[in-house]
């Protein structure tokens, strides 16, 4: 998500719907975790919204920001202290004698001092690039949806874990960030026709296989190799993308708010890349049916996403 997303979110919902409470948890969680294993992640390009931002509405939010980055920088230069070390250690064996343990773990500590001075260096960066708007799996970004009966701009999970299903099933089943609509009264026939979202965004991006990619077999012995695509719009309006959410409850555990993209067959521009799948951008006019879905049959729910933008794509290769 970036700038334009959240002015084409401001556009068209009022101040008020805008769920500063929920995001403002969210970060506070990561800034003040009781279980470090949970990762609450935004991308840099959203960060930067709020930071920009002279809106005091958005001053605690913009706090819980620069907190989360003083905690990272803080574990960052623990880790870059930390491979220096290994790194001298290692350096001090190989002027003794040169082992292949010794050269490995050189090779390790230097390769990690450089991804943590990476890291230190692009907490600081105040440019955004390309790859500071990119959303992955199982991080959050703001959606809109009617959520407790009202319309929300609402900070969720891109992976849509379903009311009742277990906790694991985020790893059982690591593709639940999409919904394929040849399987929404499937898998998704609770939430498909209830609870509908709207994702803004720019650009999307898709894991495509090399061989598929140049539209040929693997060589004998060779690889798969994976290639990352960014497919962009003709066009200066963001998309707007359908997706599903839900809500997962468990009694001692904060409820998860959660939602996939619903993807179809792909225009040919994209399958001539060799992906499968695109997601579906509704018109504009369409949003409002889009997500007051209940008291709607199944036929007018599909029409939508069959009258939807029709985009033509071009793409570029991006580093994985």
């Amino acid at each position: 998500m970036e700038e334009e997303d959240l002015r084409w979110l401001s556009r068209n919902s009022k101040r008020e719907d805008v769920r500063l409470d929920a995001l403002n948890e969210l970060l506070r969680r990561e800034a003040f975790p009781n279980d470090t294993r949970i990762k609450i992640r935004f991308t840099k390009a959203l960060e930067a919204v709020f930071e920009k931002s002279t809106d005091p509405t958005y001053a605690e939010t913009t706090s819980l920001f620069a907190q989360i980055r003083a905690k990272r920088r803080i574990a960052l230069e623990a880790g870059l202290f930390q491979q220096r070390t290994r790194l001298v250690k290692a350096e001090r064996t190989l002027a003794a004698k040169e082992t292949k343990k010794a050269l490995e773990e050189k090779r390790i500590a230097t390769d990690k001092v450089g991804w943590h001075m990476e890291q230190l260096a692009n907490l600081d960066r105040k440019d955004i690039l390309e790859s500071d708007r990119r959303i992955y799996p199982m991080w959050h970004t703001l959606v809109m949806a009617n959520v407790d009966g009202k319309r929300a701009v609402m900070p969720m999970r891109y992976h849509c874990r379903q009311n009742g299903k277990p906790a694991s099933i985020d790893k059982q089943y690591d593709g639940l960030y999409n919904a394929r609509r040849d399987n929404l009264d499937g898998y998704w026939k609770n939430v498909w026709g209830k609870r509908h979202a709207i994702m803004v965004a720019s650009a999307f991006y898709e894991n495509v296989a090399l061989e598929d990619f140049e539209h040929r077999a693997l060589k004998p012995g060779e690889k798969s190799q994976n290639l990352v695509l960014e497919f962009k719009p003709q066009a200066t309006e963001p998309m707007l993308f359908a997706c599903l959410w839900d809500c997962w409850h468990k009694p001692g555990e904060p409820d998860l708010y959660s939602f996939a993209v619903i993807t179809d067959e792909p225009p040919p521009e994209v399958a001539a890349t060799g992906h499968d799948r695109c997601p579906i951008p509704i018109k504009q006019e369409n949003v409002d049916a889009w997500l007051t879905p209940e008291g709607r049959s199944k036929e007018e729910l599909q029409s939508i996403l069959d009258d939807r933008v029709r985009h033509y794509y071009e793409h570029q290769r991006m580093a994985a």
